[in-house]
Protein backbone atom coordinates (compact mmCIF):
# COMPACT_ATOMS: atom_id res chain seq x y z
CA UNK A 1 0.00 0.00 0.00
CA UNK A 2 1.06 3.54 -0.82
CA UNK A 3 1.24 5.61 2.17
CA UNK A 4 1.89 9.59 1.72
CA UNK A 5 2.39 11.85 4.65
CA UNK A 6 1.21 15.75 4.52
CA UNK A 7 2.25 18.49 7.11
CA UNK A 8 1.21 22.34 7.13
CA UNK A 9 3.99 24.40 6.98
CA UNK A 10 3.94 25.31 10.76
CA UNK A 11 5.16 21.79 11.20
CA UNK A 12 9.16 22.31 11.84
CA UNK A 13 11.03 19.61 10.16
CA UNK A 14 14.38 19.81 8.29
CA UNK A 15 14.31 20.22 4.40
CA UNK A 16 16.28 17.16 3.65
CA UNK A 17 13.61 15.39 5.65
CA UNK A 18 10.78 16.40 3.69
CA UNK A 19 12.86 15.62 0.22
CA UNK A 20 13.92 12.20 1.01
CA UNK A 21 10.60 10.81 2.43
CA UNK A 22 8.15 12.86 -0.21
CA UNK A 23 5.94 14.76 2.65
CA UNK A 24 3.50 16.87 1.22
CA UNK A 25 3.27 20.41 2.77
CA UNK A 26 0.29 22.30 3.15
CA UNK A 27 1.20 26.09 2.63
CA UNK A 28 0.59 28.93 4.74
CA UNK A 29 0.80 32.57 3.52
CA UNK A 30 1.93 35.36 4.86
CA UNK A 31 1.74 38.78 3.48
CA UNK A 32 3.42 41.40 4.92
CA UNK A 33 2.38 44.84 3.10
CA UNK A 34 2.78 43.86 -0.35
CA UNK A 35 4.96 41.12 0.10
CA UNK A 36 3.62 37.95 -0.28
CA UNK A 37 5.14 34.95 0.55
CA UNK A 38 2.90 31.15 0.26
CA UNK A 39 5.50 28.93 2.88
CA UNK A 40 6.33 25.53 1.13
CA UNK A 41 9.14 25.22 3.64
CA UNK A 42 12.49 26.63 1.57
CA UNK A 43 14.63 27.99 4.41
CA UNK A 44 16.67 30.02 1.77
CA UNK A 45 13.22 31.85 0.77
CA UNK A 46 12.10 31.85 4.66
CA UNK A 47 15.36 33.39 5.75
CA UNK A 48 15.54 35.73 2.67
CA UNK A 49 12.00 37.02 3.61
CA UNK A 50 12.87 37.07 7.42
CA UNK A 51 15.70 39.56 6.84
CA UNK A 52 13.85 41.86 4.12
CA UNK A 53 10.20 41.80 6.14
CA UNK A 54 9.75 39.98 8.79
CA UNK A 55 12.68 42.09 10.89
CA UNK A 56 11.29 45.13 10.32
CA UNK A 57 6.93 44.98 9.95
CA UNK A 58 6.79 41.23 11.23
CA UNK A 59 4.09 42.39 13.90
CA UNK A 60 1.58 43.22 11.04
CA UNK A 61 2.21 40.32 9.23
CA UNK A 62 -1.21 37.98 8.28
CA UNK A 63 -0.74 34.66 7.94
CA UNK A 64 -3.80 32.11 6.20
CA UNK A 65 -3.82 28.71 6.22
CA UNK A 66 -4.91 26.45 2.83
CA UNK A 67 -8.62 26.61 2.54
CA UNK A 68 -10.97 24.14 2.65
CA UNK A 69 -11.15 23.76 -0.84
CA UNK A 70 -7.35 24.47 -1.34
CA UNK A 71 -7.03 21.01 0.33
CA UNK A 72 -10.10 19.38 -1.87
CA UNK A 73 -7.89 20.37 -4.49
CA UNK A 74 -4.61 19.37 -3.68
CA UNK A 75 -5.98 15.45 -2.89
CA UNK A 76 -7.94 15.80 -6.05
CA UNK A 77 -5.44 16.51 -8.48
CA UNK A 78 -2.40 14.90 -6.71
CA UNK A 79 -2.31 12.99 -3.55
CA UNK A 80 -5.56 10.01 -4.64
CA UNK A 81 -3.09 9.08 -7.54
CA UNK A 82 0.12 9.04 -6.14
CA UNK A 83 -1.42 7.34 -2.53
CA UNK A 84 -3.84 4.62 -1.20
CA UNK A 85 -3.72 6.42 2.08
CA UNK A 86 -2.81 9.76 3.18
CA UNK A 87 -2.18 10.62 7.17
CA UNK A 88 -2.38 14.88 7.30
CA UNK A 89 -0.21 15.70 10.23
CA UNK A 90 -1.64 19.45 11.57
CA UNK A 91 -0.51 21.69 13.72
CA UNK A 92 -3.08 22.01 17.14
CA UNK A 93 -6.32 23.18 16.53
CA UNK A 94 -6.66 25.76 19.58
CA UNK A 95 -3.56 27.72 17.07
CA UNK A 96 -4.62 27.55 13.74
CA UNK A 97 -7.45 26.99 11.26
CA UNK A 98 -5.79 24.09 9.05
CA UNK A 99 -6.99 21.52 11.20
CA UNK A 100 -10.59 22.36 10.96
CA UNK A 101 -9.64 23.14 6.95
CA UNK A 102 -8.62 19.63 6.57
CA UNK A 103 -11.07 18.04 8.11
CA UNK A 104 -13.95 19.72 6.63
CA UNK A 105 -12.14 18.89 2.95
CA UNK A 106 -11.64 15.13 3.83
CA UNK A 107 -15.41 14.40 3.44
CA UNK A 108 -15.44 15.67 0.04
CA UNK A 109 -12.69 14.30 -0.62
CA UNK A 110 -13.38 11.01 0.16
CA UNK A 111 -16.85 11.28 -1.86
CA UNK A 112 -14.73 12.63 -4.91
CA UNK A 113 -12.08 10.48 -5.18
CA UNK A 114 -13.00 7.42 -6.73
CA UNK A 115 -13.97 8.78 -10.42
CA UNK A 116 -10.53 10.39 -10.75
CA UNK A 117 -8.73 7.32 -9.46
CA UNK A 118 -11.23 5.16 -12.30
CA UNK A 119 -9.82 7.16 -14.80
CA UNK A 120 -6.23 6.57 -14.48
CA UNK A 121 -6.97 2.58 -14.35
CA UNK A 122 -6.85 2.85 -10.18
CA UNK A 123 -10.13 1.17 -9.36
CA UNK A 124 -9.05 0.20 -5.26
CA UNK A 125 -10.68 2.47 -2.30
CA UNK A 126 -8.21 5.66 -0.97
CA UNK A 127 -8.43 6.40 2.40
CA UNK A 128 -6.94 9.55 4.48
CA UNK A 129 -6.73 10.25 8.06
CA UNK A 130 -6.56 14.08 9.46
CA UNK A 131 -4.66 14.39 12.52
CA UNK A 132 -4.73 17.20 15.40
CA UNK A 133 -0.86 16.96 16.75
CA UNK A 134 -2.12 19.25 19.76
CA UNK A 135 1.22 20.81 19.56
CA UNK A 136 3.23 23.77 17.68
CA UNK A 137 6.34 23.81 15.58
CA UNK A 138 9.05 21.63 16.08
CA UNK A 139 6.83 19.26 18.42
CA UNK A 140 4.74 18.49 15.46
CA UNK A 141 8.03 17.19 13.23
CA UNK A 142 7.99 14.57 16.01
CA UNK A 143 4.56 12.95 14.56
CA UNK A 144 5.70 13.52 11.18
CA UNK A 145 8.83 11.28 11.51
CA UNK A 146 7.11 8.82 13.55
CA UNK A 147 5.13 8.50 10.31
CA UNK A 148 8.13 8.13 8.30
CA UNK A 149 9.63 5.75 10.22
CA UNK A 150 6.34 3.29 10.50
CA UNK A 151 6.03 3.50 7.06
CA UNK A 152 9.31 2.43 6.18
CA UNK A 153 8.80 0.06 8.80
CA UNK A 154 5.99 -2.09 6.30
CA UNK A 155 3.58 -0.86 8.94
CA UNK A 156 0.31 -1.23 8.27
CA UNK A 157 -2.37 2.49 8.06
CA UNK A 158 -4.49 1.17 11.34
CA UNK A 159 -1.12 0.85 13.32
CA UNK A 160 0.47 3.66 12.03
CA UNK A 161 -2.66 5.84 13.17
CA UNK A 162 -2.91 4.51 16.85
CA UNK A 163 0.41 5.05 17.47
CA UNK A 164 0.21 8.64 15.65
CA UNK A 165 -3.06 9.47 17.85
CA UNK A 166 -1.43 8.26 21.06
CA UNK A 167 1.93 10.23 20.79
CA UNK A 168 -0.20 13.09 20.11
CA UNK A 169 -0.95 13.18 23.56
CA UNK A 170 2.28 13.04 24.83
CA UNK A 171 3.65 15.35 22.44
CA UNK A 172 5.90 18.09 24.67
CA UNK A 173 6.68 21.25 22.97
CA UNK A 174 8.45 23.96 24.53
CA UNK A 175 9.76 27.19 23.73
CA UNK A 176 12.07 30.07 24.08
CA UNK A 177 10.64 33.38 22.74
CA UNK A 178 12.98 36.41 22.07
CA UNK A 179 11.02 39.41 22.78
CA UNK A 180 7.68 39.42 24.81
CA UNK A 181 6.47 42.43 23.66
CA UNK A 182 6.28 41.50 20.30
CA UNK A 183 4.87 38.02 21.05
CA UNK A 184 2.19 39.64 22.83
CA UNK A 185 1.09 41.97 19.90
CA UNK A 186 0.96 38.94 18.12
CA UNK A 187 -1.21 36.68 20.05
CA UNK A 188 -3.73 39.81 20.75
CA UNK A 189 -3.37 40.37 16.92
CA UNK A 190 -5.09 36.46 17.12
CA UNK A 191 -7.63 37.02 19.85
CA UNK A 192 -5.23 35.37 22.88
CA UNK A 193 -4.96 37.11 25.91
CA UNK A 194 -2.23 34.46 27.55
CA UNK A 195 0.58 37.59 27.93
CA UNK A 196 -0.36 40.63 29.67
CA UNK A 197 0.97 43.80 28.79
CA UNK A 198 2.24 44.67 32.25
CA UNK A 199 3.98 40.49 32.20
CA UNK A 200 5.77 41.45 28.82
CA UNK A 201 6.12 45.37 29.90
CA UNK A 202 8.08 43.93 33.40
CA UNK A 203 9.83 40.90 31.34
CA UNK A 204 11.38 43.44 28.79
CA UNK A 205 12.44 45.35 31.11
CA UNK A 206 13.93 43.37 33.71
CA UNK A 207 15.32 40.49 30.66
CA UNK A 208 12.98 37.84 31.84
CA UNK A 209 12.24 35.17 29.30
CA UNK A 210 9.88 32.79 30.23
CA UNK A 211 9.99 28.91 28.56
CA UNK A 212 6.48 27.85 27.24
CA UNK A 213 5.23 24.78 27.22
CA UNK A 214 2.67 22.93 25.01
CA UNK A 215 0.91 19.56 25.42
CA UNK A 216 -2.87 18.74 24.34
CA UNK A 217 -3.35 22.04 22.88
CA UNK A 218 -2.87 23.93 26.11
CA UNK A 219 -0.05 26.57 26.03
CA UNK A 220 1.82 28.34 29.23
CA UNK A 221 4.11 29.31 30.94
CA UNK A 222 6.31 26.55 32.87
CA UNK A 223 9.46 29.33 34.00
CA UNK A 224 11.43 32.41 33.80
CA UNK A 225 14.80 32.52 33.62
CA UNK A 226 16.92 36.09 33.34
CA UNK A 227 18.31 36.60 29.87
CA UNK A 228 17.97 34.30 26.36
CA UNK A 229 21.05 32.65 26.63
CA UNK A 230 20.54 31.53 30.20
CA UNK A 231 16.84 29.59 29.55
CA UNK A 232 18.23 28.64 26.10
CA UNK A 233 21.00 26.74 28.05
CA UNK A 234 17.87 25.78 30.89
CA UNK A 235 15.99 24.37 28.26
CA UNK A 236 18.47 22.43 26.55
CA UNK A 237 19.60 20.86 29.81
CA UNK A 238 16.21 19.83 30.50
CA UNK A 239 15.85 17.97 26.98
CA UNK A 240 19.12 16.17 27.70
CA UNK A 241 17.11 14.86 31.16
CA UNK A 242 14.10 13.49 29.52
CA UNK A 243 16.82 12.15 26.96
CA UNK A 244 18.56 10.20 30.07
CA UNK A 245 14.76 9.19 30.96
CA UNK A 246 14.05 7.36 27.63
CA UNK A 247 11.80 8.96 25.79
CA UNK A 248 8.73 7.61 23.53
CA UNK A 249 10.48 7.66 20.28
CA UNK A 250 14.23 8.30 19.05
CA UNK A 251 13.78 11.25 18.10
CA UNK A 252 14.23 15.20 19.24
CA UNK A 253 13.45 18.41 17.33
CA UNK A 254 15.07 21.60 17.14
CA UNK A 255 13.78 24.36 15.34
CA UNK A 256 14.83 28.39 15.36
CA UNK A 257 13.46 31.48 14.31
CA UNK A 258 17.16 31.94 12.00
CA UNK A 259 20.36 30.94 10.49
CA UNK A 260 20.88 27.58 12.77
CA UNK A 261 24.13 28.62 12.97
CA UNK A 262 23.03 30.72 15.81
CA UNK A 263 21.53 27.63 17.83
CA UNK A 264 23.85 26.21 17.49
CA UNK A 265 26.23 28.43 19.51
CA UNK A 266 23.84 28.98 22.02
CA UNK A 267 24.86 27.52 25.49
CA UNK A 268 24.17 24.23 26.42
CA UNK A 269 23.47 22.75 22.88
CA UNK A 270 26.78 20.53 22.16
CA UNK A 271 26.33 18.90 25.66
CA UNK A 272 22.70 18.13 24.56
CA UNK A 273 23.95 16.52 21.28
CA UNK A 274 26.05 14.52 22.92
CA UNK A 275 23.63 13.20 25.31
CA UNK A 276 21.08 12.30 22.25
CA UNK A 277 23.97 10.30 20.46
CA UNK A 278 24.68 8.33 23.70
CA UNK A 279 21.36 7.64 23.42
CA UNK A 280 20.58 7.20 20.21
CA UNK A 281 18.08 9.66 19.43
CA UNK A 282 18.07 11.16 16.50
CA UNK A 283 18.51 14.94 16.18
CA UNK A 284 16.30 16.84 13.51
CA UNK A 285 16.85 20.23 12.73
CA UNK A 286 15.46 22.98 11.08
CA UNK A 287 14.40 26.67 10.53
CA UNK A 288 11.22 27.83 11.94
CA UNK A 289 8.57 27.86 9.16
CA UNK A 290 8.08 31.10 8.37
CA UNK A 291 3.80 31.18 9.55
CA UNK A 292 5.25 30.17 13.18
CA UNK A 293 8.51 32.45 12.95
CA UNK A 294 6.41 35.95 12.06
CA UNK A 295 4.17 34.56 15.06
CA UNK A 296 6.84 34.31 17.96
CA UNK A 297 9.59 36.42 16.53
CA UNK A 298 13.27 36.35 15.45
CA UNK A 299 15.50 33.96 17.25
CA UNK A 300 12.80 31.95 19.08
CA UNK A 301 14.05 28.48 20.05
CA UNK A 302 11.68 25.53 20.30
CA UNK A 303 12.73 21.99 21.64
CA UNK A 304 10.03 19.42 20.74
CA UNK A 305 9.91 14.84 21.84
CA UNK A 306 7.32 12.36 22.87
CA UNK A 307 7.75 11.45 26.28
CA UNK A 308 6.42 11.91 29.67
CA UNK A 309 5.08 15.39 31.22
CA UNK A 310 8.06 16.54 33.89
CA UNK A 311 8.58 19.43 35.73
CA UNK A 312 11.32 22.06 34.11
CA UNK A 313 13.29 23.07 37.36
Amino acid sequence: MRIGIVVDSACDVPTDFIERENVTILPVTVQIGQAVLADHRDEEATLNFLHDHVAKHGIDAETTPFTVQQVHDLFISQLVLDYDYVFCITTTRTRSGIHDNAQQASYTILNDYKSVRQAAGNNTPFSLRVIDSQNVFAAVGVLAIEAARLREAGEAPPKIRARLESLAQNLQGYMVPPDLNYLRARIRKRGDRSVSLLSAALGTALDIKPILHCNKGETGPVAKVKGFDTAAEKLFSFAAQRVRAGLMTPTLCLSYGGELEKMRALPGYEALREVCADHNVEVFESVMGLSGLVNVGIGALVVGFAGDAAKLS
